[in-house]
């Protein structure tokens, strides 16, 4: 694989105690000037970033295992993208692709064209974030279909708008209190082999979804079925093998729009572009945002063209959808996951780290699954002989790891899942020690 420079030292280093004075002196500050309702993981803000390690602004250099949630896959400061933003920042910051459009808007179109699965004729649609994506592509399927219901699924996250909260499972805290929300949304079950029945197969399980979806809903009225091919804030869910063909063959035959939400998982992240690939499903519309733009504000709509084109001129867009800056970013990201073959380096550091996590879950006997794909990987945490949920063991490991300069991240619809999201190109040495570090406070939480 293509050797990378790095711009900061990959290594962890604290020279204080975490949260240190200047960033003890930042939460004084925020607490008078940004609303309570906005959390953050860990209680440290950022100076510098690079690689896989974070530099907050006491000096401290923390492995980052959690990149921005999925977002700065080739690294927070690539000079390729960061050179990139300020070219086209020194040209133009925006014109409003509806007004004046420009080339980085239409290149991006067809480089998405390109990456997602199936070479059927496609049309891309950009916005700003992934749930302004999911909300567009529900758009799309009721206008084109003429239907108005749509399926989400147990343990989906799509979002935080009152659409995508009404798509979104978990109430607390995304939707407690945020009501009412969107109407002519159903959920269904989810494949979860770790809380299924035992036994029960992908292909039972969404049999178990389509007879709900046809008794409960009706083929005449559903417009759409929205999916995350692998689960993120739900809990990191891989679904059963042929769970996810078995919805699309279904859904194909009744005309009913397929829309696989690859926000957290696009871009290489699970070991190939798009998630979808790894069980060859083609869905129609593809939702994307995070890793698309090294964290510019980004998202994306690619799908068939007979559905996007069916919409009236007007009806899709924004103000900052496809920002020029924004464009630059990710073109110039996409051009580097190419040149340094992210997705291999992505089902590198699954290799590297399932069998250790697997080890670990044999040694402590609190893990109750491992699972994941690539570098999108979780451990379920449970009480010792039991699958009964424990958030508590997850929030202590959790901050036990941050005191050690390591930074997690947990989900899960019952907070107890740790997942890892290294940036890809986090080199093996930083990723052994975080994982070293992982495994030191686990034991040390369970002996």
């Amino acid at each position: 694989m293509t050797a990378i420079a790095y711009r900061l030292p990959q290594q962890r280093t604290l020279v204080t105690d975490l949260p240190g004075p200047h960033s003890a002196a930042l939460t004084a500050r925020r607490k008078a000037a940004v609303a309570a309702g906005v959390g953050s993981s860990v209680p440290v803000y950022a100076a510098d970033a690079d690689g896989g390690v974070i530099v907050d602004v006491d000096g401290n250099s923390l492995i980052d295992l959690g990149s921005g949630i999925a977002v700065t896959s080739v690294g927070a400061s690539h000079p390729a993208v960061a050179a990139a933003v300020a070219e086209q920042a020194a040209l133009f910051t925006h014109t409003c692709f509806m007004v004046t459009p420009y080339e980085g808007y239409v290149r991006v179109a067809e480089e998405l064209i390109t990456l997602t699965p199936g070479r059927h004729d496609k049309r891309t649609v950009l916005f700003n974030s992934g749930a302004e994506a999911v909300e567009n592509a529900i758009k799309v399927a009721r206008l084109a279909t003429g239907k108005p219901a749509v399926v989400a699924f147990d343990h989906a996250y799509h979002g935080r708008t009152n659409l995508t909260m009404a798509l979104t499972a978990k109430t607390m805290p995304y939707k407690a209190n945020f009501g009412p929300f969107a109407p002519e949304i159903y959920r269904m079950p989810m494949s979860y082999p770790f809380r299924d029945e035992p036994g029960l197969t992908g292909e039972q399980a969404a049999q178990r979804a389509i007879s709900r979806m046809e008794s409960q809903i009706g083929v005449d009225a559903l417009a759409a079925i929205i999916i995350e091919p692998i689960q993120g804030e739900g809990g990191f869910i891989v679904p059963a093998p042929g769970f996810l063909a078995t919805l699309a063959e279904w859904a194909r035959r009744r005309e009913v729009v397929l829309i696989a939400d690859e926000v957290q998982t696009g871009f290489a992240r699970t070991g190939a572009w798009f998630a979808s690939e790894h069980e060859d499903i083609v869905p129609d519309l593809i939702t994307m945002a995070k890793g698309i733009a090294d964290g510019m504000p980004l998202a994306a709509v690619t799908g068939r063209a007979d559905l996007l084109d069916e919409v009236h001129p007007g009806g899709l867009g924004g103000t900052y959808g496809g920002n020029p800056v924004a464009c630059a970013a990710a073109l110039a990201s996409i051009d580097v996951m190419r040149e340094l073959n992210l997705p291999a380096r992505a089902r590198d550091i699954g290799t590297l780290t399932l069998p250790k996590l697997h080890a670990l879950a044999d040694e402590t006997g609190v893990i109750g699954d491992v699972r994941g794909r690539g570098a999108m990987l979780a451990i379920e945490l449970v009480r010792p002989g039991t699958t009964e949920p424990d958030p508590i063991l997850t929030k202590a490991v959790s901050a036990e790891a941050f005191s050690r300069g390591l930074i997690l991240l947990t989900c899960g619809t019952y907070g107890n899942v740790i997942r890892l999201l290294p940036p890809l190109v986090i080199g093996h040495d930083l990723l052994n020690e975080g994982l070293g570090i992982l495994a030191d406070v686990l034991r040390d939480k369970t002996r």
